[in-house]
């Protein structure tokens, strides 16, 4: 199972938050069939999901993030929880394109920069929060710093990893992000500068197979740190046949009618994760019945 660990350092200044992910950028990978430039820009974006899904206070609340950049890739979308579940899928999943100049997936091509980054709350009060920030890179760790500086007034340092293996599966993924606080002193500030300044790649550390208070430690080996907590964090698809009733119910009773008319049945696949439910003329008739319009 994978793991999410929360932790703060003694002064108050800083709250890290770092994840171990593999198996859930592989659940996804194998529901939607994924290239590896593709598990790369999809698994960094569920990886960010699950970080800022830790990040909320309601148990209810979700955090969607969008990137929508231009690129072949089209919209890579998230929808993180704070109980730890993820969900997303990316528009071309079989996006493939060259190595970039240092020899790694071209996520920041893939993605794409003409485009903007969405991040909605929704906290489950009256109105979701929404912000938005131009795409700097499309490498997404860079794009969502820049969010939460811009968007959010909030310092952070965002690293996440991804790295396919030559058949294709996951060998590792995960990711942290470090949020400044605003009480932090400068002395603070320069500390965090230097104890990054040595920090490897996040799946060069994860290949350390070390545990994620072991790897806070060493991004954070300038200061004291207190672990909060950890969570069990997984790739979780909520579909139902339910909600899928409720969405051909929601069109009204003329659009089900020409759905009968045109195609006698309708089948409806869950973006999240390709299942398909398949609904005949009678379930569209008793849809059709139960709809307002």
């Amino acid at each position: 199972m994978d793991l999410l660990t929360k932790a703060v350092t003694k002064d108050g200044f800083m709250r890290i938050y770092f994840a171990n992910s593999r198996e859930t950028v592989e659940k996804a990978r194998k529901f939607h069939n994924l290239s590896p430039v593709a598990s790369a820009a999809l698994g960094r974006t569920l990886v960010a999901g699950q970080l800022m899904g830790a990040m909320l206070k309601n148990d209810e609340a979700t955090v969607t993030i969008q990137f929508k950049g231009g690129g072949e890739a089209g919209i890579v979308l998230v929808v993180g929880d704070a109980k730890g579940g993820v969900k997303g899928y990316i528009e071309n999943p079989y996006v493939d394109l060259p190595l970039n100049r240092k020899g790694k997936l071209d996520v920041g091509g893939a993605v794409g920069k003409n485009g903007f980054l969405s991040v909605i709350r929704d906290l489950k009060m009256k109105e979701p929060y929404i912000g938005q920030v131009e795409i700097q890179s499309g490498e997404i760790g860079d794009d969502l710093a820049y969010y939460f500086a811009q968007s959010e007034q909030v310092p952070s340092v965002v690293g996440l990893g991804v790295l396919v293996d030559k058949d294709l599966s996951i060998a590792q993924a995960g990711g942290f992000i470090v949020q400044v606080m605003p009480d932090c002193d400068e002395f603070s500030l320069k500390r965090l500068e230097k104890s990054l300044e040595s920090v490897c790649s996040v799946t060069d550390m994860l290949s350390l197979g070390k545990s994620n208070r072991e790897l806070i430690m060493e991004i954070m080996k300038d200061f004291e740190i207190d672990i909060l907590d950890e969570t069990e964090i997984e790739y979780n698809c909520d579909c139902s046949l339910d909600r899928m009733e409720r969405a051909i119910i929601s069109l009204g009773k003329e659009e089900i009618q020409n759905i009968i008319d045109e195609q006698g049945e309708a089948e409806i696949v869950c973006q999240f994760c390709d299942r398909k439910y398949l609904f005949d003329k009678n379930a569209l008739e008793n849809f059709k019945n139960k709809a307002k319009r």
